[in-house]
């Protein structure tokens, strides 16, 4: 018989830790590699999510993001019910040559698509649905598929065993698997690290939200990124002044200290993309392009002192 015997509880904590260096050790698989050093942060990309105008039409939505100064752009929010599908499961090749044409037609890039993980179903009906949003965001062309993570900690399990297959999934299709701060399984850094430990692939990775951070757990989002920083390839832009409050407000008026976030992220070899997700929404679409203009010169204007 052992000297030491181990229970259940241990024996779990160290497999995870061992995934996670696993992981996290560098190699040759894409998602591993190695950061380089951060160059200007004036020189990061900033973007713009389709979010703030999910009420008005998609091509309306493109224009005021062209017109706002933007030249990148990402598919966050699928609006269904005006056929607004992006990369969900169910989108054709037809559709989405024609989304691809749609954005290109305005001299925009996209390079982030949302992915959005069923929940409740068998496990392969999940990794059929999840790898089929994966082709499909291979067809548009993007860089980056995005998780929300999970809410429920009955879903935590299976939710880590689809994320590993789609890690794996999509780097053979050079796309980054990346979770944002959402609540529940993702909602602070303490969350984040217990997903990517669980998930075990190099290329599951974070897009940070410091606003997120902000209105889920009211938590210092600068603070946060202490054992997060150097797994973060992308940043989602919102302010939030207070647990559970607006985040679709200016830049500025809330309690996220940019500045800070993107100085803690630069040193840990962060170079972009910043994407806006959230600006204060007008009663026009031309008003919202407004907003969302002040929000990128409100990060032009940090990043060029950070």
């Amino acid at each position: 018989m052992p000297t030491n015997p181990i229970n259940r509880r241990q024996f779990l904590t160290t497999t995870a830790s061992g995934l996670l260096a696993t992981a996290l050790l560098p190699d040759r698989t894409f998602g591993a590699e190695k950061k380089a050093p951060a160059g200007p942060a004036s020189r990061w990309t900033i973007g713009c999510f389709n979010r703030p105008w999910t009420k008005w039409s998609y091509d309306e939505t493109l224009d005021a993001i062209k017109g706002a100064g933007y030249t990148t752009t990402g598919l966050l929010s699928p609006v269904v019910a005006k056929g607004d599908i992006f990369t969900s499961a169910g989108a054709t090749p037809e559709y989405l040559n024609a989304l691809k044409r749609k954005i290109a037609a305005r001299g925009l890039t996209v390079n982030m698509t949302a992915l959005r993980v069923k929940n409740g179903v068998p496990l392969a009906e999940a990794i059929a649905d999840t790898r089929q949003q994966i082709v499909n965001a291979h067809t548009l062309g993007v860089e980056s598929a995005l998780t929300f993570g999970v809410d429920k900690p009955a879903h935590y399990a299976q939710y880590f065993k689809v994320m590993a297959d789609a890690a794996a999934f999509a780097a053979e299709r050079k796309i980054k698997l990346v979770m944002k701060p959402h609540g529940g399984g993702s909602g602070s850094s303490e969350e984040m690290v217990t997903a990517m430990k669980a998930v075990g692939h190099p290329n599951f990775k974070v897009w940070y939200d410091a606003g997120n951070i902000i209105y889920y757990t009211g938590k210092d989002p600068v603070a946060e990124l202490a054992p997060i920083a150097e797994h973060v390839t992308g940043f989602c832009a919102k302010d939030c002044a207070a647990a559970k409050s607006d985040v679709m407000i200016s830049f500025g008026e809330g309690k996220v200290d940019f500045a800070g976030v993107f100085k803690r992220l630069k040193s840990a070899g962060f170079s972009g993309p910043i994407m806006v997700e959230c600006c204060k929404i007008g009663p026009t679409p031309q008003e919202t392009m407004e907003n969302a203009r002040a929000n990128r010169l409100f990060l032009e204007k940090i990043l060029a002192n950070v």
